[in-house]
């Protein structure tokens, strides 16, 4: 059975969550809290040595840990609906834009959370060593992240979707990023129409409320 390794209000386990639902790929869950840092604890070391979530076990002796992986797998297990990309140009467009929305949406959101939240002292990464918060990296984080919400509104402009004119794990991540930079005060706005109308879009779409 298909185990996925979950927390329930952190963003990176949401896009698993999102994606086995999209695949509907049946599979037992296991909530990992992360305010009382269980992630760093022996038991979940021993299935995860990264101390992150998501972790997706496939059998007895695999556990693929991060989102990356996840998702290859899930394409090449279940081919349909095919959010990676059919042809070798939708698969190169949802490449580069999966690319685009974590390294300038959720990297930097979680530059700025990570960098100015009192919970999250020597914690500024994620994963097994503490690093020391720097705040100037938190300032920088949020011109980031509304930089990256202009750069969606401009990208949507008479698009339905992120890439490929098609659904796929580019829409995924970049519903994620969005929701999440509430974490930092920022949301789209009467200055994000484009961004606005695909969020509603989105969620229209049953995994979206996971």
């Amino acid at each position: 059975m298909i185990t996925l390794y979950d927390c329930a209000t952190a963003p990176s386990p949401r896009r698993a969550r999102i994606l086995l639902a999209e695949k509907n790929v049946a599979h037992d869950t296991v909530q990992i809290d992360l305010r009382t840092n269980e992630q760093m604890g022996e038991v979940y070391r021993q299935i995860n040595p990264q101390c992150t979530v998501p972790a997706l076990r496939i059998d007895d002796r695999t556990v693929l840990t991060d989102n990356a992986a996840i998702a290859a797998w899930l394409e090449a297990y279940c081919p349909q609906p095919p959010l990676l990309g059919s042809t070798a140009l939708e698969k190169a467009d949802i490449a580069s834009w999966q690319w685009r929305v974590e390294f300038e949406g959720l990297t930097a959101i979680a530059e700025c959370l990570r960098n100015s939240s009192p919970a999250m002292a020597n914690r500024a990464l994620p994963g097994p060593v503490d690093y020391p918060q720097i705040p100037e990296l938190a300032q920088r984080g949020l011109l980031r992240v509304q930089q990256f919400f202009a750069m969606l509104n401009e990208r949507l402009q008479g698009r339905e979707f992120i890439a490929a004119d098609r659904f796929s794990v580019a829409d995924i991540t970049a519903v994620v990023a969005v929701d999440f930079a509430r974490i930092v005060k920022v949301k789209p706005g009467e200055q994000h129409p484009e961004l606005v109308r695909w969020r509603a879009a989105m969620a229209q779409r049953p995994s979206m409320a996971l």
